[in-house]
């Protein structure tokens, strides 16, 4: 390698793994960057190794999956070159092709409209946009409302991943969406209208940047001049690429050939948005001379966390082996906590959160995180009740689910009659029924005073074709609702067990999940015997009424989804239960259980010191369940195990005579017969 003046001294900055990545990364080159191996240090000082060499800025192109990512790597870049100006007196960072792949295609298709038939000042659609334009095609095409064809958002779900996968509609109805096969040509017809009139109104959606932009780079003159000027590419979190996104990389780097990819095959976890694992696996393979590095000194978890870390991946067939090392000094083991059933698990976590609050842990450094947002519900229930501030990410706070909104507004029309906007939310999600037949129903309904009389008295007028079949529909829940106890607890589990099941599936691709969050809102009810009070409460709770600039000291509830790329002191990784952890759905699919463990091990090490892994024996279900298949797997000498009884005692597996904790009461017990990961019975207290 040629001899250079650096300013930096990288090798005194960075680890020998993090250097010996930044100093050879010309060519093609793989960087395996371990949780908390510092993947960020690594690619910001590559790019500054770049620009110390003499590489001009606007050679450079750093493609990541976030504007924060961006612009946090370019203020670390700039921090490192310590604000080096050009020639002229401008930031020389400033120069740098950097942003997300969304923003650098944007920037293109600009310049590049008018070559694929749009002009340079298109309208990139947001999500609702989107949505509004796809729902005028439902209405040309007279399918609005129909049960033949998924609903809008499941067309955008099922179109998204086609383009994303460069996949065609049919494999991917046939592979993910079997049950909407049968309407392949109403789905294609959709789309083929949506496509037109996206490119009439000079419109893109945020998949078109992509698509279009690979569109562009198929004109070998403009691939030729665009790949000519970029003489590095470097692209954070290449593990979450899709297949098309490793298309425009590909060609992207076909001039000079120097393309550094970082990430970590063992994150990946983003299939369902169409991320394709073997971007990074096959590196090896589409680049036949690559180099690849590893980078496996960890500086944010303990020894014992990396132990059963390591454990955990290792059972993964398809992956790169590594071995995370800790540069911190041992600790306490992880603990496996087996409790008897979920309401316990609940109990045993806000006990011991409110333990740590009061020892002095930032609320904010705690995480408890789950494979589901529906896992957290009776958490979040017990979180509410104790005062305990908490944000939630990954999803949205339970009430403010549509489904759960959607079950709440049932129970306010047998609680108010005449509240009129509970009347609008409700009718509208049934077929047929629009919003000017919604306003006849309403003003007739408003003569009455409950649903009791409406019942007995029906509708006085007639409606039209079109909606009778959601009218229908409707009143099956009315009369249902009508003949059961009217408590909260009771009224939950007949919207449950009602029509509103078909409502789900039409529109959302995890009905399933999104009934089970039903489910356990009605056991969340069991206590409550006054209708209108609970409505209340649920209203006036300040857990879930908080403004957004709330910045006050919170517990995080995140699934590990969400939580990719972050750390917490202290982690809870609930409800490791077999059919909860691994996902049931998850483990149909190819691939699917060893995405499924890198997710359990995403979850593992996002803690620097302490890790909880909890085991309800009895589901909210109230069946008894085994523990999840994962936590069978692992190394149980690499965790402490303990066992909460029902009155909240704490009993150590690791030893023969264990001491079970009541209160202030320590009493001597026989260790509970039987191993620990196979035991699906309550424990004899």
């Amino acid at each position: 390698m040629a001899s250079f003046l650096f300013m930096i001294d990288f090798q005194k900055e960075l680890n020998k793994e993090q250097y010996e990545a930044i100093a050879n990364g010309d060519g093609y080159c793989l960087v395996l960057a371990g949780a908390g191996s510092g993947k960020t240090r690594t690619i910001t000082y590559r790019v500054a190794y770049l620009l110390e060499k003499g590489i001009k800025p606007e050679n450079i192109l750093l493609l990541t999956f976030t504007n924060k990512a961006a612009k946090e790597m370019i203020e670390r870049v700039k921090q490192i070159m310590g604000g080096k100006l050009t020639e002229d007196g401008r930031d020389l960072t400033s120069l740098i092709w950097q942003g997300t792949f969304h923003a650098i295609a944007n920037r293109y298709l600009r310049q590049y409209a008018k070559k694929l038939g749009y002009e340079s000042n298109f309208t990139v659609l947001d999500d609702d946009d989107s949505t509004t334009l796809l729902k005028s095609c439902f209405k040309i095409l007279h399918l609005e409302g129909s049960k033949k064809v998924p609903s809008v958002p499941m067309i955008k779900v099922i179109y998204s991943f086609s383009r994303n996968a460069q996949t065609p509609v049919e494999e991917v109805l046939q592979d993910k969406f079997e049950n909407y096969l049968s309407a392949l040509d109403n789905v294609r017809e959709i789309i083929a209208l949506y496509e037109k009139r996206k490119k009439e109104t000079n419109v893109m959606d945020f998949d078109d940047l992509l698509v279009n932009w690979w569109q562009l780079l198929q004109d070998k003159e403009l691939l030729q001049k665009i790949a000519t000027q970029f003489h590095y590419v470097l692209i954070d979190e290449y593990q979450d690429t899709n297949k098309l996104q490793s298309s425009i990389v590909r060609l992207l780097s076909s001039v000079h050939n120097n393309l550094l990819v970082v990430g970590d095959d063992a994150q990946s976890i983003y299939s369902f948005r169409a991320a394709d694992i073997s971007n990074i696996l096959e590196f090896p393979k589409k680049f036949p001379n690559a180099k690849v590095f590893r980078l496996e000194t960890n500086y944010r978890s303990t020894p014992n966390i990396l132990n059963l870390a390591n454990n955990v991946i290792a059972q993964n067939k398809n992956q790169f082996k590594k071995e995370l090392r800790s540069l911190l000094l041992p600790q306490v083991r992880p603990q496996v906590v087996v409790i008897n059933s979920a309401s316990k698990e609940a109990e045993f976590i806000v006990k011991r959160i409110s333990q740590l609050k009061d020892g002095g842990h930032r609320m904010k450094n705690v995480a408890v995180l789950f494979r589901a947002a529906f896992h957290a519900q009776p958490l979040e229930m017990l979180l509410a009740q104790s005062g305990i501030s908490y944000e939630m990410r990954g999803g949205m706070r339970f009430f403010d689910r549509a489904h759960i909104k959607d079950t709440i507004s049932f129970l306010r029309l047998v609680n108010n009659f005449k509240d009129e906007i509970a009347w609008w939310r409700v009718l509208e999600m049934f077929e047929g029924i629009g919003a000017e037949t919604a306003k006849v129903i309403i003003k007739e309904v408003k003569k009455v005073d409950s649903l009791k009389i409406f019942l007995e008295q029906g509708l006085p007028m007639q409606i039209s074709t079109k909606a009778q079949k959601g009218w229908k529909d409707f009143m099956s829940i009315a009369n249902d609702l009508g003949r059961v106890e009217q408590t909260p607890q009771a009224l939950i589990a007949m919207v449950a067990e009602s029509v509103y099941y078909s409502v789900l599936r039409d529109r959302y691709e995890n009905a399933e999940d999104r009934l089970e969050e039903i489910k356990q809102f009605g056991f969340y009810a069991k206590n409550q015997d006054n209708l209108n009070r609970f409505l209340s409460d649920i209203t006036l709770d300040e857990n879930y009424n908080k403004s957004k600039d709330d910045t006050r000291d919170r517990l995080v509830l995140s699934t590990i989804h969400q939580s990719k790329g972050l750390e917490w002191d202290v982690v809870f990784l609930i409800n490791l239960s077999e059919g909860a952890f691994p996902n049931e759905r998850a483990l149909t699919e190819e691939g699917g259980e060893e995405e499924e463990r890198r997710l359990f091990y995403v979850g593992i090490t996002r803690a620097k010191n302490k890790l909880y892994l909890t085991y309800p024996v009895v589901n909210s279900r109230f069946a008894t369940v085994r523990p999840s298949p994962f936590l069978q797997d692992i190394d149980e000498a690499l965790v402490e195990k303990k066992m909460i009884d029902e009155y909240g005692g704490s009993v150590s597996l690791d030893s023969d005579l264990p001491t079970i904790q009541i209160g202030d009461d320590v009493q001597s017990k026989p260790k509970p017969t039987g191993d620990w990961r196979k035991r699906s019975f309550l424990m004899d207290v």
